[in-house]
């Protein structure tokens, strides 16, 4: 209980940080930028996850960026299981001699109610039920990211180590469900990125506690996604 306090207390004093960060930017700066992109997939990759059992996944979203701080909103259908998912995002990036550093608040939300069927501690899509923290820390083309559960799924760790060469990047990810390092699954993505617009994935479960035909076990086939994306001119 104390810890689940004191987590909610470290993402108060962070939003207060970023939301004054954002309102009171020095305006020697550069002006805020507002910015907007779409995507359309053949799947919702998530994690190592198809989450759409096949699905395609059309998503978008719109940011507010100034000052090294950014607000804005991440929108996607294609989840089987939860409809149409609504994510709201508040962070903070900084970098300098290749080294970069950022720490970012996310809520997530969905159209139907399934979260307190599928292993979450949620009661109903209220705005803060099932959030994250996510701190990433990198040099040049290599980062290493955590994601760390606040609410709606008590325990839950993500971690990715990514890197990337020319058009080639590679992201190892490791999911331990509630913190006890049992039911964890480790998957890896390769993508290739053709240009600015068009990127394939490769995404492959290459280790996990669950045997591969146990009731929990995460699907072990080779996935493939094919995404295409675009800026949007506001």
């Amino acid at each position: 209980m104390f810890a689940t306090n004191a987590k909610f207390v470290r993402a108060s004093v962070f939003c207060a940080a970023v939301s004054g960060a954002l309102l009171v930017a020095p305006t020697a700066q550069a002006e805020g930028t507002l910015s907007a992109s779409a995507a359309v997939s053949n799947m919702y990759l998530w994690r190592g996850i198809d989450l759409g059992d096949g699905s395609p996944a059309v998503s978008g979203d719109i940011k507010y960026s100034i000052g090294g701080a950014y607000a804005g909103i991440w929108m996607s259908s294609g989840d089987d299981t939860l409809g149409n998912e609504y994510d709201y995002f508040v962070g903070w990036g900084t970098g300098a001699n290749d080294f970069i550093f950022d720490i970012s608040l996310w809520n997530y939300n969905y159209s139907d109610n399934g979260l307190a069927g599928n292993g979450f501690n949620v009661s109903d899509d209220t705005t803060g039920e099932l959030s994250e923290i996510i701190t990433t820390i990198g040099w040049k083309t290599i980062k290493l990211s955590y994601y760390d559960n606040i609410a709606g799924a008590t325990g839950y760790e993500y971690w990715t180590l990514s890197a990337g060469i020319d058009k080639f990047s590679a992201t190892l990810g490791f999911h331990d469900p509630d913190g006890s390092n049992t039911n964890d699954m480790t998957h890896l993505n390769l993508t290739y990125s053709f240009n600015d617009r068009i990127s394939f994935t490769a995404s492959k479960v290459i280790d996990q506690d669950f045997g591969k035909n146990d009731p929990g076990a995460t699907d072990e086939d080779l996935l493939f996604a094919l995404t295409y994306s675009l800026p949007i001119e506001i």
